[in-house]
């Protein structure tokens, strides 16, 4: 048993819904690999719990398996802003969010993820959720800011991008060059406290102290 598997099997199993959608991600869909999966949909569902959102906002949809897990911490009336920007999937999104007693929960929203912030200018977010265009990372920081009150969190995954952000091999590759600018400024940037947790592909957390 190596130790990942350790991790899963002693972490709360996902439930039926998310073992399907699990299960179809990877029989159906291009890079699977892109799912949350288990053990960091676990992490997800636990820090919502933590926080207990009123609402939420999370940048990349994929299938829909993160949405769900963030969705399971949310407050008595919470709600949920999922965007992805790739419109063939959302038949497949809108079928795996269906399977859940949480649908009613999210609202699913196709398009670009700048453009579509741009029209929730007026609202606030207790919890977001970063999955999308590694290399607008920084861009979509400088966009949420001002919908996030002081004492909310970010979450921005894929930030160790499987090593890649430190190996000098990919120091042409645009998506590794995103993420290295958005973890340089996030080291610098006095608006945030955060912390890099070394799971899966690398998860930050973050909080807008001013």
């Amino acid at each position: 048993m190596t130790l990942e598997e350790y991790i899963s099997s002693h972490s709360t199993p996902e439930n039926a819904c998310l073992e399907a959608i699990t299960r179809d991600t990877h029989v159906h869909i291009l890079n699977p690999h892109m799912l949350s999966g288990h053990v960091q949909g676990r992490v997800l569902s636990m820090m919502s719990h933590m926080i207990r959102p009123k609402r939420i906002l999370e940048l990349g949809t994929f299938t829909g398996y993160s949405a769900l897990c963030l969705a399971e911490g949310l407050a008595e009336g919470g709600r949920l802003i999922t965007i992805e920007h790739n419109d063939e999937l959302e038949e497949t999104i809108e079928r795996n969010l269906n399977r859940s007693a949480l649908r009613e929960k999210i609202d699913l929203r196709i398009g670009d993820c700048k453009s579509v912030i741009g029209d929730l200018k007026d609202e606030l977010f207790d919890l977001v959720f970063i999955d999308a265009d590694k290399r607008e990372y920084c861009a979509y920081l400088e966009l949420v800011y001002p919908l996030v009150p002081v004492g909310g969190f970010i979450l921005a995954d894929n930030t160790l991008w499987d090593g890649h952000i430190i190996d000098p091999a990919y120091d042409k590759d645009k998506q590794t060059l995103g993420l290295r600018a958005f973890n340089d400024q996030l080291k610098e940037d006095d608006r945030f406290e955060q912390v890099i947790l070394p799971l899966r592909d690398g998860l930050t957390v973050i909080r807008k102290i001013r």
